[in-house]
């Protein structure tokens, strides 16, 4: 799974996910591309399972590109700790994603195959998505 090397702190706060995303906004890899259509945050996990779909669904073939990365640690203190007592310790990484964003690219594979694995992985992402091709 994804996680940065290092991070400049340890632990950072929640903060809000405020506006539209203006960088990482068109297809610029592959010719076809899963598009997020509103704000959310997407563990490591998520990336990985949604990976996975695309992978197994291309059985392996053309070229996919991940354009979202987990930089954001997520805290989570242990179950039945009393209140206070500071901060819990990193649980899981996230990548805070903005509407527009594009997160995954391919190419190399034809149309259909494509809307297929890229239908199979927004599923398993917990923000609406919509596929979206090269404008030539």
């Amino acid at each position: 799974m994804l996680l940065p090397k290092r991070t400049k702190f340890r632990r950072y706060f929640k903060g809000k996910i405020k506006g539209v995303a203006s960088r990482g906004t068109v297809v610029s890899f592959g010719s076809f591309g899963l598009k997020t259509l509103e704000p959310g945050r997407l563990t490591a996990r998520q990336i990985e399972a949604a990976r996975r779909v695309i992978a197994r669904q291309t059985k392996r073939g053309g070229k996919i590109w991940i354009r979202v990365f987990p930089h954001l640690p997520v805290t989570r203190k242990s179950e039945g700790v009393p209140m206070g007592s500071g901060k819990g310790a990193v649980d899981h990484y996230v990548a805070r994603v903005k509407p527009g964003h594009v997160l995954f690219e391919i190419d190399g594979i034809s149309p259909e195959l494509v809307k297929e694995a890229l239908t199979l992985a927004s599923h398993k992402l917990p923000v609406k998505t919509k596929i979206i091709s090269k404008m030539h």
